[in-house]
């Protein structure tokens, strides 16, 4: 993605209990706009269109991306030492037909979702882990952000193998960052999510479930 990566100024959704002690993130009403309930859109390259829909029995996210990027994303302090384990679902139409996409040029996904922790010291620039339904890499695969290596990225799903299906995930956060970026991390700051295709100038398309926080 062309940008100025500033590291998101990250999404803050409205919560809602689920099992004890777990933290639920819920989408807006689907008569709501998408940026609303504490969501906003920081835009890089063009609009992706977010809205609510109901789909499958259920409320999710659609992201529709025409050679354009922006995030969805909200600001929230969640306790990585109470909560450390994240579960989303999501689904995408196709994977993206981008040459290599550990460049800046084929930087392009159908589905991302960043997680967001502050920086060390008081001038630290912020970390990020982004998960991403990745066009090619394999499953398991990490790798630098190519704009900064203050991203890692994470192939959690790949290629067209269930694209068209429902994909539940499961991630210890806390883990990956000591894993990614040797830190021991006890909150986060904020959580986005993305469907970007500005460098590939194709389409894209996803859907995105309920994104919660669990105890390990």
């Amino acid at each position: 993605m062309k940008r100025r990566l500033s590291l998101f100024a990250v999404l803050l959704l409205a919560a809602q209990p689920a099992h004890a002690g777990s933290l639920v993130l819920a989408w807006p009403a689907p008569a709501e706009p998408a940026d609303s309930g504490g969501w906003e859109v920081e835009e890089f390259d063009g609009e992706t269109r977010y809205r609510v829909v109901e789909l499958d029995g259920r409320r999710v996210l659609e992201a529709d991306s025409e050679s354009a990027a922006s995030s969805l994303y909200l600001e929230r302090e969640i306790d990585m030492t109470a909560t450390p384990i994240l579960e989303w679902s999501w689904r995408i139409e196709t994977p993206l037909a981008v040459a290599d996409e550990r460049s800046k040029d084929g930087d392009d996904y159908a589905a991302r979702l960043y997680v967001v922790a502050p920086g060390e010291g008081m001038f630290g620039l912020p970390r990020a882990i982004n998960y991403v339904w990745a066009n090619q890499a394999a499953v398991g695969d990490a790798w630098p952000n190519p704009f900064t290596a203050k991203v890692m990225m994470v192939a959690v799903d790949s290629g067209e193998a269930h694209a068209g299906d429902w994909r539940t995930h499961r991630r210890n956060v806390r883990a990956d960052f000591l894993r990614l970026f040797e830190r021991e991390v006890e909150e986060i700051e904020g959580i986005a999510v993305m469907t970007d295709s500005d460098n590939s100038g194709l389409d894209a398309r996803a859907w995105y479930g309920e994104i919660a926080f669990h105890p390990e």
